[in-house]
């Protein structure tokens, strides 16, 4: 595969998306589990979520 002269600028353009593609993901998935351990912080204190409310009057 030739990428001709601008090789170098197209390799470089695929790596850094690769590596904010990659940062954004574990930024997501570590974002993720602070929520998730705030939200179970939350229920053990007895704080309950309005939904589950209307879901047990059903």
């Amino acid at each position: 595969m030739d990428l001709g002269p601008h090789a170098a600028f197209i390799i470089a353009s695929y790596a850094v998306v690769a590596i904010v593609m990659a940062g954004l993901i574990t930024w997501l998935i570590l974002d993720g589990r602070r929520h998730q351990r705030a939200l179970d912080a939350l229920e053990a204190r007895g704080v309950r979520r309005r939904s589950q409310a209307e879901d047990s009057a059903r």
